[in-house]
């Protein structure tokens, strides 16, 4: 008789899930959500999972107003296969569907760069944000690179530099400001007060909401805040670092800096260029094609495999995908991971992610295999 008794509740329960999700809201009532996310019940989580309902949850991004989802959707798989340094990304039809299906499933955090595709990553999302979407409910962030050594050379100055590009990504966007303008990887020609009194202008004219940098290290991130608030200017709000199982050197000193100065952690790669999110023996067309990551992750390969494999262990004994264990691993040191996508299958595997819950048994066998890694990709290449 109980049996029965619970066994109709919990089809009921279900049921009322299935609604929340078939009216197009993307969470259930908020009394329900709190006691899910009190109680976090392991096998309920992974049902619901499994069942394909999806939950977004929301956030400040560090010290500034901005609220975002815990999933941002990177834009670098969008743009012209034809215009730019990847020939793997997608034509703006495709674009488009993937951009759709993210705003459809909670998503209102969005990462593109004025170097991505020449520009043309800019101009597919401005393009959908303005179709699907309303301006004041979604968060975009940008990035800009430092002078090249032809506008050193030509006596660019480093501010001109910084508000040229924005408003040339302004003009892709299709927009009269962006909510957070971030500075690609570090430069190193530039005075960091000409940089931070530029980035703080920007803010003042409204043409940015919040500033962040990517690809720098915690001395450098601590130097430019530092001098930001000497100076009552706008300080960084958030880091994009390259952060996930196979590359944790962020957590040596950026991690424990950014909790203790409630700046926010918003990696890129976090399935290390999909390694994470599929068998090796799969391949895809990035995997074959993206030189730029089989820099990143070829030399390692023998030792991160063994961290694969353990990721597709859990997920098997889970229940759930690769993308889920791996960024589910990833939510719980983060505020919201830059999650790239060419398939609209990613961002829903992406979004499942957020319910995901790890044991400290599980999380510890994921991450005991881990090696100190080199430097890569930028942070090794910059300067």
């Amino acid at each position: 008789m109980f049996f029965l008794f619970f066994l109709s509740f919990f089809m009921l329960f279900e049921h009322t899930l299935l609604f929340a999700s078939s009216i197009g809201q993307i969470c259930i009532p908020i009394l329900q959500w709190k006691y899910l996310r009190k109680a976090r019940n392991h096998v309920l989580w992974e049902y619901i999972i499994a069942q394909g309902d999806f939950f977004m949850e929301y956030t400040k991004l560090g010290n500034s107003d901005l609220k975002v989802s815990r999933i941002c959707m990177g834009c670098m798989g969008f743009g012209n296969a034809k215009s730019g340094i990847h020939s793997w990304t997608l034509d703006e039809e495709h674009s488009r569907a993937i951009l759709k299906r993210g705003l459809e499933l909670g998503v209102n955090f969005f990462d593109t760069a004025a170097g991505y595709q020449s520009g043309t990553s800019e101009q597919y999302l401005g393009r959908a944000l303005n179709d699907f979407a309303k301006r004041d409910e979604v968060v975009v962030a940008t990035k800009f690179f430092p002078r090249s050594p032809q506008e050193i050379a030509d006596g660019v100055s480093g501010k001109d530099h910084i508000l040229g590009l924005l408003d040339r990504s302004l003009t892709n966007l299709g927009m009269d400001y962006v909510d957070l303008y971030i500075c690609h990887m570090w430069d190193y020609h530039t005075p960091v007060e000409e940089m931070m009194e530029a980035l703080n202008s920007a803010v003042v004219t409204g043409k940015v909401r919040a500033i962040g940098i990517s690809n720098c290290f915690a001395w450098q991130l601590a130097k430019a805040n530092y001098i930001a608030d000497k100076n009552g200017w706008a300080k960084f709000v958030s880091i994009q670092g390259h952060y996930n199982l196979l590359f944790r050197e962020e957590e040596r000193e950026m991690v424990p800096f950014c909790k203790d100065q409630n700046i926010a952690l918003t990696p890129y790669s976090p399935l290390a260029s999909g390694r994470l999110a599929k068998k090796p023996s799969e391949l895809s067309k990035r995997l074959q094609e993206d030189t730029y990551a089989k820099g990143k992750y070829d030399a390692t390969k023998e030792k991160d495999a063994i961290i694969i494999d353990r990721v597709g262990e859990l997920a098997k004994k889970k229940g759930l995908t690769r993308i889920q264990i791996s960024l589910g691993w990833l939510l719980t040191k983060v505020t919201a991971p830059v999650v790239g996508a060419t398939k609209v299958s990613h961002i829903e595997e992406g979004v499942k992610a957020i319910g995901v819950q790890l044991t400290p048994d599980e999380t510890a066998y994921l991450e005991e295999p881990y090696v100190p890694h080199a430097l890569v990709g930028v942070m090794r290449e910059n300067p």
